[in-house]
């Protein structure tokens, strides 16, 4: 009941139809049931506000952080450019008709180097970023 009113929240309950009410303050929970009418435990306490100041999250989702993006973009450009590696191996080795390929290959594996330099790149910028701003 930390962010309910007690007091709202057990009026919507009797409109319903519930009828047994067991009130736990130190637990912090209303109990509400169908069975005959009764009620058990400390009422709450009256509070000045309805609702209990709701305190903004100690740290961003992870999911959704500069840093994980960054070094999610350097992680996958490496294993582009060690794809691409092997790929034109495999390829010099066994098709002749594809030989004229291989240079676009090896310019394809530059630029998923760097990509992966700019996704390291964002990693840090984002840890110095986030350091300097207290958030870390």
């Amino acid at each position: 009941m930390t962010n309910h009113d007690p007091v709202a929240f057990e009026a919507v309950a009797r409109e319903v139809g519930f009828l047994g009410f067991g009130f736990y303050p130190r637990s912090g929970f209303i109990h509400v049931d169908l069975g005959p009418a009764r009620q058990w435990g400390e009422r709450f306490p009256v509070r000045s506000t309805a609702f209990a100041v709701e305190t903004p999250p100690a740290r961003e989702v992870l999911a959704d952080s500069r840093t994980m993006k960054g070094g999610g973009a350097a992680g996958v450009a490496t294993l582009g450019a060690a794809g691409v590696e092997v790929a034109q191996s495999v390829l010099a080795e066994t098709q002749s008709a594809i030989l004229p390929l291989v240079p676009y290959l090896d310019t394809l594996r530059w630029v998923f180097i760097a990509v992966a330099l700019g996704g390291i790149a964002v990693t840090i910028y984002a840890r110095v970023d986030d350091w300097r701003r207290g958030r870390r």
